[in-house]
């Protein structure tokens, strides 16, 4: 039995056909894979959002329970649904929490307690978009026909947006207008035993309340944020630090509080660097830093542990569980993915 050229042909094509549509099977399966890990995911930093949202509402609550009783119990009643509430209930019972911060007098909270509600709530949106944008794009390619007909999908259920309402203010239920919204630079400054200095300090606003956080500040018009990161070094330490050895960022953190009278949203990218142990210098502290910094301090998560025991807040909040990464990131050498912290 013998095949003429043309048979070859159409059976060649036919072949090349079938590897084609094989390997974008193969590959469309592979992108949907990653497609519902990434919308697992955000819905698992948006659950944690919320849950957060949920703890600072509680706080809120104790706070104006001697002026308003009635609404402290009603607040802590929606914070106590939200968390207990199974994933079909959850956007009713969220909106209906966020329908009751509206109505709250931020006069009467304490200026810490306002920051904290300003980032939870702003926490929850930037977590709703990102896990919103993770359903739309599984579901653009989820509802291809071929995708259909060939179960591409596997028996992976359907993601579902989150709906929830959104305010048109972005510091969201506090009323609060932002005056900032800015990218800064931070570092996770390491001695060689692996401490991390802290700089202690205060809003000017509010001497009495203490906290501590990492060298770091706000990037300039035109400046990289490794430049930057060594310029703050450099200014809030006198360490002149060699921007080839910083590694990342590494971690990345929004964050929205008061400071010196103003409603400031920032965007933290952490970088990590190792350097020997010194005793830093003020002398280029800038001016709001003279009035906002107070102290410094070489500290292990042991040390950052008992600050935050103290009521001395450390920044960011998880820092002592962190340190490990951050001494990892150092000691590899290689630059790590991002990826958020609170």
């Amino acid at each position: 039995m013998t095949f003429s050229a043309l048979t070859i042909l159409v059976l060649g094509l036919i072949a090349v056909v079938f590897m084609a549509v094989g390997l974008w099977a193969y590959s469309t399966a592979n992108r949907l894979d990653r497609l519902h890990v990434r919308s697992d995911k955000s819905w698992q930093a948006l659950d944690a959002a919320l849950a957060r949202r949920s703890v600072v509402v509680r706080a809120v609550a104790l706070g104006s329970m001697a002026s308003d009783p009635e609404r402290s119990q009603r607040l802590t009643i929606l914070a106590d649904n939200a968390e207990r509430a199974d994933r079909e209930d959850r956007e009713v019972v969220e909106n209906a929490l966020s329908g009751a911060l509206s109505s709250i007098d931020i006069e009467t909270l304490r200026p810490q307690l306002v920051a904290e509600l300003a980032d939870a709530e702003a926490r929850v949106l930037i977590a709703r978009r990102f896990h919103n944008d993770a359903v739309r794009d599984t579901l653009a390619i989820r509802s291809r026909p071929l995708v259909r007909i060939l179960h591409l999908g596997g028996t992976a259920p359907l993601p579902t947006y989150f709906e929830i309402t959104e305010r048109a203010k972005p510091s969201a239920a506090t009323g609060l207008t932002l005056d900032s919204n800015r990218t800064s630079s931070r570092v996770v400054l390491l001695d060689e035993t692996g401490k991390v200095l802290l700089m202690q300090g205060h809003d000017p606003m509010v001497p009495e309340v203490s906290f501590w956080f990492t060298i770091g500040g706000g990037v300039l018009a035109g400046e990289t944020l490794r430049a930057a990161a060594v310029r703050e070094i450099a200014e809030e330490t006198g360490k002149v630090a060699d921007p080839d050895q910083l590694r990342g960022p590494m971690w990345r953190r929004v964050a929205v509080f008061p400071f010196n009278g103003e409603l400031i949203r920032s965007e933290e990218l952490f970088f990590a660097l190792q350097v020997p142990h010194f005793e830093p210098s003020q002398s280029g502290f800038t001016e709001v830093e003279r009035h906002a910094i107070t102290g410094h301090r070489w500290c292990d998560a042991e040390e950052i542990g008992k600050l935050n025991e103290a009521g001395e807040t450390v920044y960011p909040y998880d820092l002592a569980d962190l340190l490990d990464e951050a001494r990892a990131v150092v000691a590899k050498g290689v630059q790590p993915e991002v990826r958020s912290i609170r």
